[in-house]
């Protein structure tokens, strides 16, 4: 048997997905997955829409299409984000992909040479660390605070590595920490990226799931150079399955990206695109995005105000204003002896070198999700956390 390329010998198996596997026991509360609330799904009008597809246009939604994307959830997408500063119609194209993770991928793919830096915030998502190291980039994580990425940090960074392909940010609610950018630093990090001349890839899958305080611009709608590239999903406000994103930059790299996508998927699932259109177009989807902030911010708070009253003092957690995710950091000791612990308990939380861009380096955080659990189980888990909690702290 032939060896493996080297480019995929040192990607790791996922460790959100490997304790994901240990959650299949029914008897484990998991705070450890990153999916949409079971409630969350529009089931009855996905049905519905699914069986208007298949009797009005069933070979359109069974037969080949165009890599760019299915042209109405296109236009649809493109006044979408013009309307919110993100698409300039003379510079701007977008395309479909399979997820805004193809998209990221993809970002990798067409600009990274082999052994050019990727800049990420120190703790950020796993599914697009282990896609820049397919590529053998060399990843740099950027320290950040409560605001996000310290720009001076950053400045470091971009002069230590003057081969940066892109910069990687996800500045609302961020994966891991929950976080989000400040306006202040947005504008920044889009400085730092014309001074040096580098791109930024933003990744925006959580943007549309805010429950607390007001919108923050985009990086993209700040950016007069086309230097920013933009990532968003239907994947945490209609569904994962379906597996439909999308990706907004100009013209010339969204050509060479088409380009890129034709070598692997050819195009995303027509039949989840066109779903995705007469959701959009056909519900109204601006009153079930409000339904899914209420259903977050209400799960948020519960795991918050359980966290507050439950854990010990010591160990400190986010409160993110969207999103899925919290972040608590322990003041001392084995955060691994921790995550153990609690799993020992049937508490599966995710340890935070996971998120590391380097996994060996020291961590005290750990990241909990609250959108999967029912209420029932936030509680009893928070309860069971802090009695491991209590015995360590």
């Amino acid at each position: 048997m032939n060896a493996f390329s080297y480019r995929i010998s040192g990607v790791q198996p996922s460790a959100i997905r490997e304790i994901l596997k240990s959650t299949a026991d029914p008897g484990v509360i998991s705070f450890a997955a990153g999916n949409p609330a079971p409630e969350a799904f529009p089931v009855d009008e996905i049905r519905r829409i699914s069986d208007d597809i298949f009797r009005e246009e069933p070979i359109s939604a069974l037969q080949y299409s165009i890599t760019e994307g299915y042209p109405k959830l296109r236009q649809w997408l493109k006044k979408d984000m013009a309307d919110k500063g993100n698409f300039g119609e003379n510079e701007d194209e977008l395309i479909i992909t399979s997820g805004a993770q193809q998209a990221i991928e993809t970002c990798a793919k067409i600009f990274c040479n082999e052994g050019e830096t990727i800049i990420c915030e120190k703790n950020s998502f796993i599914g697009s660390l282990n896609a820049f190291r397919s590529y053998n980039a060399k990843l740099v994580g950027v320290e950040t605070d409560n605001d996000g990425m310290i720009p001076e940090k950053l400045e470091e960074a971009l002069k230590e590595n003057p081969r940066t392909a892109f910069i990687y940010v996800i500045p609302n609610f961020q994966n891991p920490t929950g976080i989000t950018t400040s306006l202040e630093r947005r504008k920044a990090i889009l400085e730092l990226a014309y001074k040096y001349n580098v791109l930024i890839v933003e990744d925006n899958p959580y943007g549309d799931l805010r429950f607390v305080g007001i919108d923050v611009p985009t990086i993209k709608s700040l950016d007069k150079k086309g230097h920013v590239i933009y990532a968003g999903s239907f994947s945490k406000v209609l569904s994962p399955g379906l597996r439909v994103g999308y990706m907004i930059a100009t013209k010339m790299i969204i050509s060479k990206a088409t380009v890129a996508l034709q070598t692997s998927t050819v195009h995303t699932n027509i039949w989840a695109q066109m779903v995705a259109y007469r959701f959009v177009t056909g519900v109204n989807f601006e009153e079930h995005l409000e339904r899914l902030r209420e259903i977050y911010k209400n799960k948020c708070s519960l795991m918050l105000n359980s966290l507050k009253f439950s854990m010990p003092r010591s160990i400190s957690f986010t409160e993110p204003e969207g999103g899925l995710f919290i972040w608590g950091t322990l003041p001392l000791g084995d955060m691994q002896a921790f995550c153990r612990a609690a799993a020992a308990e049937k508490v599966a939380v995710v340890p935070g070198n996971a998120f590391l861009v380097d996994e060996r380096q020291p961590c005290l955080s750990f990241r909990m999700n609250y959108s999967t659990p029912t209420d029932d189980q936030i509680e009893k888990g928070v309860e069971i956390l802090s009695k491991v909690a209590r015995t360590m702290y």
